[in-house]
């Protein structure tokens, strides 16, 4: 049982420069209350195999994540699955982008999310609190990345 979440939001930044900073998973504790940590292997530029180990804090329990990326058109589209084993993970993800006339970027964000043993139970839980923050997520990724100019 899988169920998808999502967010479109318009940011006052080039598309270069929007998908130069959310390909960067080490940004998202910027937006990301819930991301206490981030570490990215290897070091450098993200590609495709790059996997970012996350510390997040759900329902006031700490879990460790792993995001390896699997597919990076720059700069219009990341896609990643989640490969630590947890009671829900995020089967899927990404972002696409596009440019904006005003020379802005339309971002849409989404998560796929699948639960797992006990997490099959929650999972319409996180889904409904994952949508119910959708509209907030997206203006923090919107303030984050107009903030990182």
């Amino acid at each position: 049982m899988s169920t998808q979440f999502e967010v479109v939001v318009d940011v006052d930044r080039p598309i270069d420069d929007v998908f130069a900073y959310l390909a960067d998973g080490r940004n998202d504790p910027e937006f990301s209350p819930r991301v206490l940590s981030m570490e990215k292997s290897p070091d450098g530029d993200t590609h495709v195999g790059t996997v970012f180990h996350s510390t997040v804090k759900d329902a006031g329990m700490r879990s460790q994540r792993d995001f390896e990326i699997h597919e990076l058109t720059a700069p219009t589209r990341v896609r990643w699955h989640e490969v630590s084993h947890n009671s829900i993970t995020a089967e899927e993800g990404g972002y696409d982008l596009e440019p904006t006339p005003g020379g802005g970027t339309r971002v849409r964000l989404f998560n796929v999310l699948e639960g797992h043993g006990v997490g099959k139970m929650l999972l319409p839980l996180a889904a409904g609190a994952a949508r119910r923050d959708a509209p907030a997520f997206g203006r923090r990724i919107k303030e984050a990345v107009e903030a990182s100019a």
